[in-house]
């Protein structure tokens, strides 16, 4: 047991030093796709080392409610088919498998079977081409804010966000649900961990494709509420977060 706990440590280290040249070339290349743009920021420094070489898994905070909330309303609605995209297999995804199956989506590998989950390792920013028009209803719950980053060994883009987005409504089915969720705060991008957007930013952003059926958010304090009033004056200070979790439950407009 104890030379097994050895090994690990030593894979995690190794995983951690080797991710270090990666993620000094990765913010080279954002700070030259940045230039001249002010729209995002780099507000801090988070070096996410150990998710680089990772399995497909786990994330904390926001995490709880967010699964079960968004797992309780597709139970609901009860889609054809449902397709996730990057979201935490071992919350959301499980809580959706339990009741129905599910397809998920996710650049890095998922090495082992789970019952009722059919996996396909795929960059949502190069879209598949047999995904158009593939499902009527999908999920993405705090993972496009990690695109275009290189924190999970995907090519650095700084609209990264923007390619996933514009590919899940081109894999979504005219009147599909689309739940997505994020960081909602003062915009930026904090290297290499992940964006935070501004709510207003969202709400224009997805005006454009989507009518937006609900936003729920948690705050930071960890405390949850549900169908806020997104076009409150409370919106464009996000409701009081600079870290919190907006949740968006969506509906595609026709083509």
């Amino acid at each position: 047991m104890i030379s097994r706990l050895i090994r690990l440590g030593s894979q995690v280290v190794w995983n951690g030093l080797r991710a270090v040249p990666p993620y000094i070339d990765g913010y080279l290349q954002l700070k030259k796709q940045l230039q001249h743009r002010t729209d995002f920021p780099v507000l801090s420094y988070y070096p996410a080392l150990f998710d680089r070489y990772d399995e497909s898994g786990h994330l904390i905070k926001h995490y709880f409610q967010q699964d079960l909330f968004v797992a309780q309303q597709i139970f609901r609605n009860n889609p054809v088919r449902h397709l996730d995209i990057g979201s935490r297999i071992d919350g959301f995804v499980a809580h959706v498998a339990t009741f129905r199956p599910i397809e998920i989506l996710d650049i890095r590998p998922l090495n082992r079977p789970i019952p009722n989950v059919s996996f396909r390792q795929a960059d949502l920013m190069a879209l598949p081409p047999d995904l158009h028009h593939y499902t009527d209803s999908i999920s993405a719950l705090h993972a496009i804010e990690h695109f275009g980053l290189g924190r999970y060994g995907d090519p650095i883009d700084v609209d990264g966000h923007l390619k996933a987005l514009a590919n899940i409504r081109q894999i979504l089915k005219p009147g599909g649900r689309f739940y997505f969720s994020s960081p909602i705060g003062p915009q930026g991008i904090v290297y290499n961990a992940h964006r935070v957007f501004d709510l207003s930013y969202l709400i224009r952003l997805f005006e454009q494709d989507y009518r937006i059926d609900t936003l729920s958010y948690i705050d930071d304090d960890e405390r949850f509420f549900h169908n806020a009033d997104w076009h409150s004056e409370a919106v464009k200070t996000n409701f009081g977060c600079t870290y919190g979790c907006g949740i968006f439950e969506m509906t595609k407009r026709s083509d």
